[in-house]
């Protein structure tokens, strides 16, 4: 469940300290000031398996992790901030990564670092575990405080990955949200790891990965197709297909199946039993009823109508984790 942490109800007088105390209880110990010692903002927290997923808006603010806060509270953390409007600079390691909108750096809580937002901003924060994230990075330190890009490549995958998780993370069942959140990995580490020059060729796992990823995202779209995941990805669509050849199943059988669990999550859910089957299937990307009729007989050995009516998530097989 969401947390929201906001200076709406706070005096004026109280802001700044309450900010303070805000921003230490959402990520990590931190300092704050800010023009004429005011903050008026929201911080929203949800967590995703092991990532945390934040959105801040507020006015202008410098906001400090010093040596002595880091002695105090030995937090081993990366986080990944994403800019969604203003401007905002991330210095660490003697570096000033300067973010616009869709932009995104990363930065480490073991070492000091500064934030500065001289006018109203807000961003996305990914917050995950510094062991996890470094044994998937070689030389992290070199790549703090380094933006990546939204206009393109990983940097434009990040932002529109994180608007819709942002949408959708409240009703993400919990292996689904195991799985966004290695796919939101691989992300930053595809967009971290092009920072070094141009960029390796990912490999086929990270591939897979980050079609996945894009598939996720687009789930209830009616018009996700291999082809415009690989327009997203700047990737040929044969590429693709050879990233999945070993695997078990095809890109679109991939998509399918993730659709058919969704629909069938949704009938078993009791909150939902007002919307008829066919609304439920629309709402996952299928626009034939014929097809998607015996696409569920075929997966679950069932009709949507059985399902909904024995209510009950027992002796059916998903494959979401694939």
């Amino acid at each position: 469940m969401a947390r929201l942490l906001t200076t709406d109800e706070v005096d004026a007088r109280d802001r700044l300290a309450f900010w303070n105390d805000a921003v230490s209880d959402a990520y990590v110990q931190l300092a704050c000031d800010a023009p004429g010692d005011d903050v008026v903002g929201d911080i929203r927290i949800d967590s995703l398996a092991t990532l945390e997923l934040s959105r801040v808006t507020a006015t202008a603010q410098h906001v400090h992790r010093t040596p002595s806060l880091i002695a105090r509270a030995a937090e081993d953390r990366f986080l990944v901030s994403i800019q969604t409007s203003g401007v905002g600079r991330i210095s660490q390691d003697d570096r000033t990564a300067v973010l616009h909108a869709g932009d995104f750096a990363l930065y480490d809580s073991t070492r000091p670092y500064r934030l500065d937002f001289d006018g109203p901003f807000q961003q996305y924060v990914l917050m995950l575990p510094g062991p996890t994230l470094r044994s998937q990075l070689r030389d992290a330190t070199d790549l703090t405080a380094r933006s990546v890009r939204g206009s393109r490549g990983a940097g434009h995958l990040m932002i529109e990955m994180i608007r819709t998780l942002a949408a959708d993370i409240a009703v993400l069942e919990p292996a689904a949200a195991a799985a966004v959140a290695q796919s939101v990995g691989h992300i930053v580490v595809a967009g971290l790891s092009s920072l070094g020059g141009e960029a390796p060729e990912p490999s086929l796992e990270a591939r897979r990965e980050q079609v996945r990823a894009v598939a996720r995202a687009r789930l209830r779209d009616p018009d996700l197709s291999v082809a415009m995941i690989a327009g997203q990805l700047h990737a040929s669509v044969s590429t693709l297909h050879r990233a999945f050849a070993g695997e078990p199943c095809s890109i679109a059988e991939w998509i399918r199946a993730q659709r058919l669990d969704a629909v069938r999550a949704d009938l078993c859910d009791p909150a939902l039993r007002h919307r008829t089957i066919g609304d439920l299937a629309l709402s996952w990307g299928f626009v034939d009823a014929s097809h998607f009729s015996r696409a569920f007989r075929a997966r679950f050995g069932s009709t949507a109508r059985e399902v909904r009516q024995a209510g009950s998530t027992t002796n059916w097989r998903s494959d979401r984790s694939t």
